[in-house]
């Protein structure tokens, strides 16, 4: 497709159904094909430079501790400012490049990425732990940002045909949608492609350029997509591969001058400390740096005593337990009205214990958490837990050679319970009673987050008062607070979940671009 010509209507890349043999025989022929090139050493990439570095930041399987899936040259913060000139130099040319032609870019990557899907999809399971429903979806997700966002950009460019200022007498106006200069781009280690990917080409389809730090245990699949821009034929520094301390690169680049925004997806803690970091003027800056930033959330399911009791149930258990629990999204918290909460408590309990962990290569539903700091840190939660709640199924470690953790309910949780409050990013669920549906959305309200929620009812005033008064950025009503869907489900948080950015939504390309009036008298 070629988008000088014509561009058909967006639509989501379907997902793979694994219950057919060809499709879990093509996954498994993806990992062997996968496997056969681990242990590769990967350049830093600064403009048309591939450059090897001594130092090295070594990417290992969570789930196999011992499969190191790459060695990743990392930056320092004379190759962040060589990647920072290069960039700079770069956006001279690259924001005078056509929306169309920039948009074709994105076309011809989302149909190479396709052609490829297993292929990235068996890296992350290698990388990140996803099973092979969890890395399709992310692999999918990555082909919708690239094909939503060159759409936009078409869109943007077009603004003033369809969407024309007011005419007056004597004048030409129009309203462009320029770049705002250099970015840079950290994406998280949880959607290791998908996010990378949106952050990355939502910037640079709007005519910036971009220094991309990826997560240090996730850097091999973001050189895979690197490298896949370079090979659909992108300039050299529009793209620079960067990977490197967020304490050494990625605090030098926040307070860079010449840094235009920074785009960022993890923690409320290192989301806090770049908004400080970028709100202080460096020497030098003429202008007021932009911070795109996702930080979390502390997610949660409501259930009235009205609702599908089952399907509830089933809910709160992917939601809290897909990907280990380690989605800004995941449902890690539960309010159930008291009528019918031990009923649901049980279906939960039995649900939970039903979940096999292992090997995410042979597709078991639970996999590894990331690393051994996450892993200290949630079996720390889950000992607090058991101070706080009563444990109904899990409570330690798992078996395997790698970062296993046994998928946890705590029940009679009290909403000012520290794993009712503080964000664990693991397969650990917390579930509190409420003595009704107006207080259960009371408690699900009482958090510093507000990214997803989920209110199951079948009484319609109540579901009108939970859209009304659930306070997230995201609120599915008798679904899953999980699994949003590019151009579907635009994404993004209140308070401490962070700028509300609405990443895969019509309003997101605008963060990457500011708007210019021009006026021409005839």
């Amino acid at each position: 497709m070629n988008t000088l010509t014509n561009v058909t209507p967006f639509v989501n890349e379907p997902f793979t159904d694994f219950s057919k043999e060809e499709n879990k025989k093509a996954m498994e022929a993806a990992i062997a094909k996968v496997k056969a090139e681990l242990g590769r050493v990967y350049p830093l990439h600064i403009g048309s430079k591939k450059v090897m570095t001594e130092a090295q930041i070594v990417s290992i399987n969570p789930g196999d501790k011992d499969e190191v899936i790459g060695r990743v040259s990392k930056a320092d913060q004379a190759l962040a400012e060589e990647a920072m000139q290069v960039a700079l130099q770069a956006f001279e040319s690259w924001k005078r490049v056509p929306a169309a032609e920039r948009a074709d870019y994105l076309f011809k990557a989302a149909e190479l990425m396709r052609q490829r899907k297993h292929e990235f999809s068996a890296l992350m399971i290698l990388e990140s732990g996803k099973n092979y429903a969890e890395a399709d979806a992310d692999t999918a997700e990555a082909i919708d940002f690239i094909e939503f966002y060159a759409r936009e950009m078409l869109r943007l460019s077009r603004t003033n045909e369809t969407q024309p200022l007011t005419k007056i007498a004597g004048e030409t106006n129009n309203l462009t949608y320029i770049p705002l200069g250099v970015g840079v781009v950290i994406p998280p280690w949880n959607f290791p492609l998908a996010i990378c990917v949106g952050m990355t080409t939502a910037a640079v389809v709007s005519g910036n350029t971009v220094l991309l730090k990826p997560a240090s245990t996730t850097p091999v699949i973001a050189h895979k997509f690197v490298a896949l821009m370079e090979e659909v034929g992108l300039p050299a520094g529009v793209i620079n591969y960067i990977p490197g301390s967020g304490a050494e690169v990625g605090d030098y680049l926040t307070t860079h001058p010449k840094t235009r925004f920074v785009s960022f997806t993890g923690s409320k803690e290192i989301g806090l400390r770049i908004n400080r970091l970028a709100g202080e003027t460096a020497l030098g800056q003429i202008w007021i740096k932009r911070i795109v930033a996702e930080m979390g959330g502390k997610d949660g399911i409501v259930v009235d005593e009205t609702a599908d009791l089952q399907a509830a149930a089933q809910a709160i258990v992917a939601s809290a337990f897909g990907f280990q629990g380690q989605k800004c999204s995941a449902g890690s918290r539960a309010f159930i009205v008291e009528s019918v909460y031990d009923e649901v408590v049980e279906k939960v309990a039995e649900l939970t214990k039903a979940l096999q962990v292992g090997l995410p290569e042979t597709n078991a539903p639970v996999g590894p958490v990331i690393d051994q700091g996450s892993y200290d840190k949630i079996l720390n939660y889950i000992e607090i837990g058991k101070t706080e709640g009563k444990l109904l199924a899990g409570g330690g470690k798992a078996e395997g050679n790698g970062y296993y953790i046994e998928p946890t309910v705590f029940a009679d949780v009290d909403g000012k319970a520290r794993i009712m409050q503080e964000e664990i990013f693991g397969p650990v669920l917390a579930i509190g009673k409420a003595k009704d549906w107006k207080e259960a959305i009371a408690l699900y309200n009482d958090t510093e987050f507000g990214l997803t929620g989920a209110f199951f009812s079948s009484d319609e005033e109540r579901i009108e008062e939970a859209l009304e008064t659930m306070h997230c950025g995201n609120l599915y009503i008798n679904r899953k607070c999980t699994g949003a869907l590019v151009g579907v489900h635009p994404f993004g948080g209140f308070n401490m979940s962070g700028t509300d950015s609405k990443a895969g939504g019509y309003d997101y390309l605008l963060l990457f671009t500011q708007a210019k009036l021009t006026s021409r008298k005839n």
